[in-house]
């Protein structure tokens, strides 16, 4: 390959012009643990912080660093490209590069494994996009920023934002020269109430790559949580070779959707409204759309039971609508996750690993605390939270209960994000770490192989439909 690529009006093309549209998956879980991915609870720095404190800090961190050396090989970028898809979103956590007690002092080792696996994919044909999912003081108000807060204190203190935009300067002055790197997504899922400031963020930050990076897209997400630009105005006039990334999660694909997903009609249509709402700026202005996360979560026979292969074939009738829908607009997209415990990735770990043998009683205990947000089924524990969120509501007048970011966050979800996810799992991340206690270096490294490739299973449901998707569209 001898080209970037470019955002030429609505499209992404590469060196020749010829159109090229970006199907792939999101490496979540990896250089930015999550908990519903990977097992633990609470936010990445607790359970390392706990992991350190039962092990030491030498076995932590050479359990962490073989968890990520396990986590994508090359035997994962074979299988992917065999699927017919080119591209994988690498999230990262700032943590890698730059340590809270050192500002703006760069770590040279968080370049380890984020080299190796751009480099990989690239031997593979695979492009990469790089995605900061975790900046300092929490760009959002979830688990995924790292931050162990529901307040996005990214947005209350200048600081954490030009720590952020001094890092990307040096990320792009690393890979300028790098042409299988897509492009860079400089700030996953901001919610910033304003509204305003995350432009004005934007602007500095694309000033700062192309200080030293005139190549690469830019690809920018919609503020709450990637899904409204009805603040951006025209700004997009300052900023060259962007592209606007949305998160198309369709409620029917989640424990919590209201009905049954049978893809009816009036589902569909649903469907496509929340779609085309999110791009809806862009389409005004001819701008070029990357949806950068999207997808159904799937049932697990161990706590769905009998009910588990008819759910899932529901998800499946959902994915199978978005892709439609995408195939329309000829929309570059990519699924979340490529690899998990068995919520969501196209790849799962076996429960007949090390780490799912350990930790089996402690998953269960988890799920039934319902304390992972994402996807939750709070059927065990609602009748605790249920007084709670009555109570609020009886007591807080109607205009006040609908606080930022709203309507992503009913109140039920703020209560459940305060009490269950980072209340109750304060209390969960020694337990998860004591699962350690004792284990020697090689213990561990048998225990961080249950993620390598071998020793993970394949959703095929779900890797069917993308490869027939990829040779639907490559034949057409």
């Amino acid at each position: 390959m001898s080209s970037y690529l470019k955002v030429s009006g609505s499209k992404v093309v590469d060196g020749d012009g010829r159109e090229v549209v970006l199907r792939g998956a999101g490496l979540g879980g990896w250089m930015n643990m999550e908990n519903f991915i990977s097992g633990y609870p609470g936010c990445e720095f607790q359970i390392r912080t706990a992991l350190a404190e039962v092990v030491g800090p030498i076995k932590s961190e050479f359990f962490f660093d073989k968890f990520l050396e396990y986590f994508f090989q090359e035997e994962d970028a074979k299988f992917f490209k065999s699927l017919g898809l080119n591209c994988i979103r690498l999230p990262f956590n700032y943590r890698h590069f730059e340590d809270d007690m050192n500002p703006r002092i760069l770590k040279e080792e968080g370049f380890k494994h984020l080299d190796r696996v751009i480099d990989l994919c690239a031997q593979h044909g695979i492009y990469t996009i790089l995605d900061l999912h975790a900046a300092a003081g929490g760009q959002n108000t979830d688990w995924h920023c790292d931050a162990g807060t529901h307040i996005a204190n990214f947005w209350l203190h200048r600081d954490f934002q030009d720590r952020t935009i001094w890092l990307w300067n040096e990320l792009a002055k690393h890979y300028a020269n790098n042409k299988w790197i897509a492009g860079y997504n400089p700030l996953n899922e901001p919610t910033d109430p304003t509204h305003t400031a995350v432009i004005k963020f934007y602007d500095q930050v694309h000033n700062a790559i192309r200080s030293v990076d005139t190549e690469h897209i830019i690809f920018f997400d919609g503020n709450t949580f990637a899904s409204d630009f009805s603040h951006f105005g025209d700004v997009h006039k300052k900023w060259q070779n962007t592209a606007y990334s949305i998160h198309d999660y369709s409620i029917y694909g989640f424990p919590a959707s209201p009905e049954d997903y049978v893809s009816s009609d009036d589902q569909r249509r649903r469907m496509k409204k929340g779609y085309e709402k999110k791009r809806e700026w862009m389409d005004q202005h001819g701008l070029c759309v990357w949806n950068g996360e999207w997808g159904p979560v799937y049932a697990r026979k161990q706590y769905d039971g009998l009910a588990t292969d008819t759910i899932n074939e529901r998800r499946y009738k959902v994915l199978k609508d978005q892709l439609a829908i995408y195939n329309q607009d000829r929309l570059s997209w990519s699924i979340w996750l490529y690899k998990d415990i068995g919520f969501q990735g196209m790849v799962y770990v076996s429960q007949e690993t090390s780490y799912m043998v350990l930790l089996k009683d402690f998953l269960a205990k988890k799920h039934r605390l319902a304390v992972d947000a994402w996807g939750a089924d709070t059927a065990q524990v609602q009748h605790i939270y249920q007084p709670l969120i009555d109570h609020i509501t009886k007591e807080i007048s109607h205009e006040n209960q609908n606080l930022y970011p709203f309507p992503v966050w009913k109140l039920s979800d703020r209560v459940g994000r305060l009490s269950r996810s980072i209340l109750v799992t304060e209390y969960l991340v020694k337990e998860w770490a004591e699962h350690f206690r004792g284990k020697s270096e090689t213990e561990l490294d048998e225990i961080a192989k249950s993620f390598k490739f071998e020793n993970c299973l394949r959703r095929d449901g779900l890797n069917k439909i993308l490869t027939d998707n990829a040779q639907t569209w490559t034949s057409s």
